[in-house]
């Protein structure tokens, strides 16, 4: 047969009989050795019998035509054949390729090459598990791969995101006594700097060098990068001096790496002497140079200086990206320049950036931002049409818009939509339902939310829980709202100082001071102390429920543990002074405001106007009343017209007249016709400290 075989005569009747027999598997492999010295021929048999109908090789036939490729330095058809066999081996008789390709080692001179070639195949093919075990049984029979093939495989690894498979993979490979190349040990430390793990990369980067391997510019670079998105900038830049002491030049990548560290950790002056140094070495920075330091720059809203790089990108030849775009889209999207935002995103359509999932979620925020919720919904739908499909955070951005503009019905359809389409949602969107229908009092709604949401596994976080307790304030049940700190600490959910701020000013607000005043004191039960916020809170409660000498014992504590009293603590001081008359203590905490250099607002002129009159003090008043009006403080008309009555009621007509003249001229109340007797309708039960938000 192999006579006639080597005559091409591939019709000849015996041949094609014996390729239909039963045993033709046995006489096909028998013809493929007796061909080890004609491997091309060996080859051409091979195929032309793969195309004979009813018949299919099988895994020795394989692996006896590898061997003889292999063996005839055929490396590329072998290397095609394996990969047919791996890939096919699932339904061929006796498909354990590395045992059969074990057996039939002898076929040619044994060459443990092709148990290499095997590892290879299954690397390149992505069947990493098949590859593990090929090692392991590879290492048993100590025929090893070479040191290329490990690495290929420790890269699979890696991009796999298999951290810990590659790491028992290295540790097996240098048991076994495979000498690690500067290649592989590139590959570990850039695998662990990507898991933020820098003393092992340390670790490895000295292992290194204690075996004579000399790292080269992806070790350094890759070090560099990886200390640098920690923060750990120190490092950093002692890697960069050591690596230019040791010979190796850095390259973009070395400068690119160092200014976005230091960009994103507040260090943008030493990013700019970076990108200075790289020119002024004749190395040109690229896309990703101006990018970054041009999204640093609109981070930090210098926009002018941020515009300034852009067109120096342009004017050296580079394209923008769709990054360097966005950066710029967002950052005029938040100074609310949505024209400007726009017009970026134009120019990117013209030249040929297309918009991605991130620029149409920012323009998006920024519509929504702006309640221009038509165009929004607009925009969303021209999403879709220019086939990106809307993620969990564009979804989002509508929500809360629809929800800004008290449009929760819209917000909900949205949200419903965005579940159905089995994007789940986060514990931001979900604390942004909450919030949404806590404005609207929904509380029902609310509970039917925390249910879902602990229901799809996400327990709710402080903000959620302080969100719902004050919305129970506001509702008057301040029962339910006591009842969710007892949750929250059943379930482990941590409590904040902001949480406390909240229990207590609403329950202050109620006029539950005594309340109040037991939670202040549980704080430190939970490992928390009252800041300046609670303070304020309590002090503010205390002085509207008369009880301004607590709140004075709470002001001067707060300062004697270094706490610096805020404009609302010393307004509701001044305010609860007022209403008990101590008209001159009111003036101190006035006069220490300034001497603090903390300016008053309305809330506080108001109630020093207000609080000054109620207690006869009418030039103060007045006196408090021009000063605000100096500053641009436009004063209510209650007040103006509560402090012309008192002019009236003390007797001073003289001064009431020309206090209404002045106070019609600067049109802060209407004119009357006969200023002798006034036509003044005011309600004495005002009380302007609940001016305070």
């Amino acid at each position: 047969m192999t006579k006639i075989i080597q005559q091409d005569q591939w019709n000849d009747p015996r041949v094609v009989g014996s390729i239909q027999s039963s045993l033709a598997p046995i006489w096909v492999s028998r013809v493929l050795v007796e061909f080890k010295q004609d491997p091309k021929l060996a080859l051409k048999f091979f195929k032309w019998a793969k195309t004979r109908v009813g018949f299919r090789h099988t895994t020795e036939s394989y692996c006896i035509l590898v061997h003889i490729l292999f063996y005839a330095r055929m490396y590329f058809h072998a290397n095609n054949i394996l990969k047919e066999l791996v890939l096919s081996s699932w339904v061929l008789p006796g498909s354990d390729v590395f045992e059969i390709l074990w057996t039939t080692r002898n076929v040619c001179v044994p060459g443990f090459g092709v148990f290499d070639a095997l590892f290879s195949v299954l690397v390149e093919l992505g069947m990493l598990e098949a590859a593990g075990q090929c090692f392991l049984r590879m290492t048993k029979f100590r025929v090893l791969p070479k040191a290329r093939s490990c690495n290929a495989f420790l890269h699979r690894l890696s991009k796999a995101g298999e951290g810990d498979l590659s790491r028992d993979f290295f540790r097996d490979m240098v048991g076994a006594g495979i000498a690690p190349t500067v290649f592989t040990y590139n590959i570990m430390i850039g695998h662990v700097c990507k898991e933020g793990d820098m003393l092992t990369a340390r670790s490895l980067f000295e292992q290194m060098k204690k075996m004579g391997l000399t790292p080269d510019i992806v070790t350094y670079n890759t070090l560099i990068d990886g200390y640098g998105k920690i923060g750990l900038l120190d490092e950093s830049v002692c890697l960069f001096e050591e690596m230019k002491f040791m010979g190796c030049e850095p390259d973009v990548i070395t400068y690119n790496a160092l200014i976005n560290s230091f960009c994103k950790f507040k260090g943008m002056p030493r990013a700019f002497e970076f990108f200075r140094e790289m020119k002024d070495k004749d190395l040109k920075p690229n896309v990703i140079s101006y990018s970054t330091l041009i999204d640093a720059l609109c981070k930090e809203g210098m926009m002018q200086m941020a515009i300034k790089f852009f067109v120096d990108m342009t004017r050296v030849g580079l394209l923008p990206n769709e990054f360097t775009y966005s950066s710029l889209i967002d950052a005029n999207c938040k100074a609310g320049n949505l024209g400007e935002a726009f017009m970026l995103a134009d120019e990117m359509l013209q030249e040929h950036v297309d918009l991605n999932i991130v620029t149409f979620t920012t323009l998006l925020d920024g519509l929504c931002e702006e309640g221009m919720m038509n165009e929004a919904e607009e925009l969303f739908r021209a999403m879709g049409k220019a086939g990106v499909t809307p993620n969990l955070q564009a979804y989002t951005a509508l929500i809360h818009g629809h929800i800004k503009v008290r449009s929760m019905d819209k917000a909900m359809e949205l949200f419903n939509e965005m579940r159905e389409k089995d994007i789940k949602p986060d514990i931001l969107l979900w604390g942004t339902i909450v919030w949404g229908l806590c404005s609207e009092s929904k509380l029902e709604e609310c509970k039917v939310i925390m249910t879902e949401m602990k229901e799809s596994g996400i327990g709710a976080n402080p903000v959620i829980y302080t969100t719902l307790m004050d919305a129970y304030f506001k509702a008057g049940n301040h029962t339910e709202a006591i009842n969710l700190l007892e949750e929250m600490r059943d379930l482990g959910t941590e409590v904040t100082v902001v949480t406390f701020c909240a229990l207590i000013d609403g329950l202050c607000k109620r006029g539950l001071v005594q309340e109040a005043i037991y939670f202040f004191g549980r704080m430190p039960d939970h490992d928390l102390q009252p800041n300046v916020a609670v303070y304020t809170a309590l002090i503010d409660g205390l002085c509207k429920n008369n009880c301004i000498g607590d709140a004075k014992k709470l002001f001067d504590e707060m300062q004697d543990k270094n706490m610096i009293p805020d404009k609302i603590a010393y307004t509701a001081m001044i305010d609860g002074n007022l209403k008990h008359g101590n008209f001159q203590e009111a003036l101190n905490m006035r006069n220490k405001m300034m001497e603090m250099g903390i300016e008053l607002d309305l809330y506080a002129y108001t109630s020093l106007v207000w609080g000054l009159s109620q207690c006869g003090q009418v030039q103060q008043a007045r006196k408090f009343l021009a000063e605000m009006i100096g500053k641009g403080i436009i004063p209510d008309e209650t007040l103006c017209t509560r402090l012309l009555r008192k002019h009236y009621e003390l007797g001073n007509i003289d001064e009431a007249i020309e206090l209404q003249n002045e106070l019609v001229e600067k049109g802060l109340i209407h004119g009357n016709s006969n200023p002798a007797v006034p036509n003044i309708q005011i309600r004495d039960d005002l009380d302007f400290s609940n001016f305070r938000t």
